[in-house]
């Protein structure tokens, strides 16, 4: 079974967002990526719910919706009204985690947890079977385009044989400097849903960039 391609609208024209959107639609990407960031849990300040709110309008994937901002339980009923069917939080914003998950899935979306590259696979160990799906961070969290860090493809190694273990149905997502060839070697490792960003939205054709990822 190939990987659930997820196109990061952080690398979208802006522009042009609908007919990117549109050009989604018809591609055989799976879902869309939208990275939320507020300047104080990373770096950078990027879009919130009003973006969201009209992409769900014409979008016709499910939207996987990334959370990097502090104090995510305020906006969770929020963004889940915005159209998100998937949502992530970061585990290292997130001082009553398990109380987070649960209001995550109260409203009916799945629910994911985000580490950032310096953070251990085992501090999931006692939340991993409540989880839908972990997102790992392969480059820094706050700006598209950054060069992907090797030590990646350990962590999915180490959180495959976790959730093998205790939650086979939960997915493993990898955001940052996907390409074809890390790509193939995250999936060998176990990941199964692959955001890209600059790699979709730089090339010329970018449905042919998506097609090439699904058929990793």
């Amino acid at each position: 079974m190939s990987a659930l391609v997820a196109p990061s609208i952080l690398s979208a024209d802006f522009n042009h967002l609908g007919k990117d959107i549109e050009m989604i639609n018809r591609s055989e990407a799976d879902l869309i990526h939208f990275d939320v960031m507020d300047g104080v849990f990373v770096p950078n300040i990027s879009f919130g719910l009003p973006v969201i709110q009209h992409v769900n309008k014409i979008a016709q994937k499910p939207l996987d919706v990334h959370l990097m901002i502090v104090n995510p339980d305020h906006f969770i009923e929020p963004f889940f009204k915005a159209g998100a069917s998937i949502l992530t939080v970061h585990y290292e914003a997130c001082p009553h985690l398990h109380r987070t998950i649960q209001l995550i899935k109260s409203f009916g979306m799945e629910a994911s947890v985000s580490l950032n590259p310096h953070t251990p696979v085992a501090v999931l160990e006692d939340i991993i079977e409540d989880l839908d799906m972990v997102l790992l961070m392969s480059v820094n969290p706050g700006f598209g385009g950054q060069q992907f860090i090797q030590n990646t493809y350990k962590k999915v190694s180490q959180l495959r044989a976790l959730i093998d273990s205790k939650n086979p149905n939960c997915k493993i997502e990898i955001d940052g400097g996907v390409n074809f060839e890390t790509g193939k070697k995250l999936i060998d490792a176990g990941a199964n849903v692959l955001v890209a960003g600059s790699f979709v939205f730089n090339d010329k054709n970018p449905e042919e960039i998506i097609s090439g990822l699904k058929a990793l």
